[in-house]
């Protein structure tokens, strides 16, 4: 990925839902102008989710998602049906597409009700609007367009522009700790599960911050880290390590600067910090046999040392003294029953909007298992969770 592109995460999620037939992807294609979803006469051509980035202005960069019809049917169907309802947990804004030449029914009324209990705001595309003679007038959250002429379209995008995204934020990822001047040091190491030739995305998005705030970067390996700490002649306002070098990186930075991780970072930017750092103390309750189920918002091949499936459970076995058990899940998987774990340890989340990650924090602190994060986990089992917290006074008391 370029420097220059923007995340799957950083975009705000456009769905389209409705039921087979009703124009779904010809719509899709219309608004983006792009041939992105098989279109055909025969009900349930889109048999999965299709994605496709784009700008959309004023709301910037987006990610538009065509879902396979929600009135599908027999075994595949209810496979279809389940993935649509897993793109709701990450739908910031939702289109129903609707055949304006037949009434709403059961269909339409079970997606409207998914979307106001999610809180997803949506906009009703009256698809097919070519083939009526005459309307009665729209709703104010309906709009008539005609994917095969184009009518409406213009429209329809204009509309999706301006409504407005529930919980939108403007959480900095370190900016708000920074002013124009101060020096912070980057560690990101550089090992055999680094993606060659750049940097990771978190690291990425926490150097684009530092230049956002007038601050100047210092980008080191671990192992080059107290030779650029004893050559810099101003004291860096912050220390931002990997994960996986915590512990190294601690024993090395001076205690009177303060240090803190990517992954924590991120987990504060998308909005799941302080129920990590409270579930922490779950560690003390996990006993023989328990299950701790490790998820990753991205999907990657796994190597010798991964820090997911080898270096975490290792650290939280060493940390309890428990012969603990480990599930992972990854990308878009995450179990809707997490009955069977007793912690679940979630990476930054970096590869996922910040509505995604909070119906996954939501799913299971409603089901009571306790949900934490990778950075809080990993400074936890190394002895310096309250160092990685003092620049969070807030949560520093959490740990006390």
């Amino acid at each position: 990925m370029g420097l220059n592109d923007t995340p799957s995460g950083e975009r705000i999620h456009i769905g389209f839902f409705g039921r087979r037939n009703a124009g779904k992807s010809s719509v899709v294609n219309a608004v983006t102008g792009q041939q992105i979803s098989i279109v055909s006469d025969t009900k349930g051509t889109t048999t999965d989710p299709v994605y496709k980035s784009m700008e959309l202005l004023p709301l910037g960069p987006v990610m538009i998602i065509d879902t396979p019809g929600f009135d599908d049917e027999g075994n595949l169907g209810e496979l279809r049906m389940k993935k649509t309802v897993e793109v709701l947990n990450k739908t910031d804004i939702a289109v129903l597409v609707v055949d304006s030449t037949n009434q709403l029914g059961q269909c339409e009324t079970d997606l409207i009700r998914l979307f106001k209990e999610k809180n997803i705001n949506y906009i009703i595309a009256l698809n097919k609007s070519d083939l009526r003679d005459s309307a009665p007038s729209p709703k104010e959250n309906e709009i008539y367009v005609s994917a095969k002429t184009g009518a409406g379209i213009f429209e329809l995008k204009e509309r999706m522009a301006r409504m407005p995204v529930f919980g939108e934020h403007n959480v900095r990822l370190v900016g708000d700790f920074l002013s124009a001047g101060d020096l912070v040091v980057l560690v990101t190491p550089i090992d055999s599960a680094a993606p060659k030739g750049r940097m990771i995305l978190p690291q990425q998005q926490v150097l684009r911050d530092v230049l956002d705030s007038d601050a100047a970067a210092v980008v080191v390996k671990e192992n080059g880290l107290e030779k650029a700490l004893s050559a810099l002649s101003q004291k860096p306002a912050l220390v931002i390590t990997d994960s996986q070098a915590f512990k190294q990186v601690s024993e090395i930075t001076p205690k009177d600067i303060p240090l803190t991780s990517f992954s924590i970072l991120m987990a504060r930017y998308k909005g799941f910090l302080e129920t990590s750092v409270r579930s922490i103390k779950a560690i003390y309750s996990l006993k023989d046999g328990d299950t701790v189920l490790i998820s990753e918002g991205c999907t990657h091949h796994r190597q010798c040392g991964d820090i997911g499936t080898v270096k975490i459970p290792k650290w939280l076995r060493e940390k309890t003294g428990k012969e603990l058990k480990f599930a992972t899940s990854s990308g878009t998987e995450f179990p809707d029953d997490l009955s069977p774990y007793s912690l679940v340890v979630h990476c930054g989340g970096c590869m996922l909007n910040d509505r995604e990650v909070k119906s996954r924090m939501k799913r299971s602190v409603k089901q009571g298992v306790p949900f934490t994060n990778y950075g809080i986990t990993i400074a936890y089992t190394n002895g310096i969770l309250k160092r990685s917290l003092e620049i969070f006074p807030d949560l520093y008391k959490l740990i006390d």
